[in-house]
C-alpha cells in the first residue's frame, strides 16, 4: 500500500515508488476544477501501481458540487465516497467527509451528521481511507490543537480496520500504530504547501 494525501495538484513533483495499491486520500487538487482532474487522472495513467484508490478531500469540490462529471474525469482509479471496494483481497472503505473546516467541501457538523457517516463503516475491514483523521491520532495543528473527528475515532475502534489512510492536517503527517491498527496520515505536502513529505508504505 502505496499512501499519499493532500497533493493538491502537485502530485507530479513527488517520487512515489511502486507499489500493489495506490492510495489518494484526498486534497488531491487546489479547488477541484474539472481542469486538476483531468491532469491528476493523466498523472495516475502513468503509475506503474495495479490498483489505485481515491477518496476526494476539502479543496476536491467538483466531487460535491457535481459528482457525476467529477467521477467521469477519473478513469484510472476506483473513487470511494461512504463506498468500499476488494483489490487484492483487501477490504477498502472510503469517505471525504470531514467536522466543519471553514467554508470548503465536504463538511458536517461534529455530532449526529458525521456520526451517522461513520456508522458506515463496517466492521471486519483492512483498509479504512478517510480525509479526516480521528481525534488524537496524528490530527495536531501547528496551534498544538487535536481537531480529529471524534465519532471516527469510535468507529475504528469497533471496525478495527488493519490500516486507516488520512491526511488533511499537513503539520502532522507520519504513521503510528494503536490497538491493531496502523494510522497513516499521508499528507504530501507540508503546512507551506511544499510537496516534501514522501509517500508512506504499508506492507500487509
Amino acid at each position: 500500500m502505496v499512501c499519499l494525501s493532500d497533493t493538491h495538484g502537485r502530485h507530479a513533483e513527488l517520487d512515489v515508488p511502486d507499489g500493489d495499491v495506490l492510495v489518494l486520500a484526498g486534497d488531491v487538487t487546489r479547488r477541484g476544477r474539472p481542469e486538476e482532474l483531468e491532469d491528476l487522472d493523466a498523472w495516475l495513467a502513468e503509475l506503474p501501481h495495479r490498483h489505485r484508490i481515491l477518496v476526494a478531500g476539502n479543496h476536491d469540490f467538483l466531487f460535491e458540487t457535481d459528482p457525476p462529471r467529477a467521477r467521469a474525469l477519473i478513469r484510472h482509479a476506483t473513487y470511494l465516497q461512504d463506498a468500499g471496494t476488494t483489490v487484492c483481497g483487501l477490504r477498502i472503505w472510503g469517505s471525504p467527509w470531514q467536522p466543519v473546516f471553514f467554508d470548503w467541501a465536504f463538511n458536517l457538523p461534529r455530532g449526529e451528521a458525521l456520526r451517522r457517516v461513520w456508522e458506515g463503516v463496517p466492521d471486519g475491514l483492512d483498509v479504512l481511507v478517510t480525509h479526516t483523521p480521528p481525534r488524537g491520532v496524528l490530527d495536531r495543528t501547528s496551534r498544538g490543537q487535536d481537531v480529529g473527528c471524534d465519532d471516527l475515532l469510535e468507529a475504528v475502534a469497533r471496525a478495527r480496520p488493519r490500516l486507516h489512510v488520512f491526511g488533511h492536517i499537513h503539520e502532522d503527517a507520519g504513521r503510528v500504530e494503536r490497538d491493531g491498527t496502523i494510522f497513516v496520515n499521508a499528507s504530501s505536502c507540508t503546512l507551506s504547501y511544499v510537496p516534501s513529505n514522501p509517500p508512506i508504505v504499508v506492507d500487509l
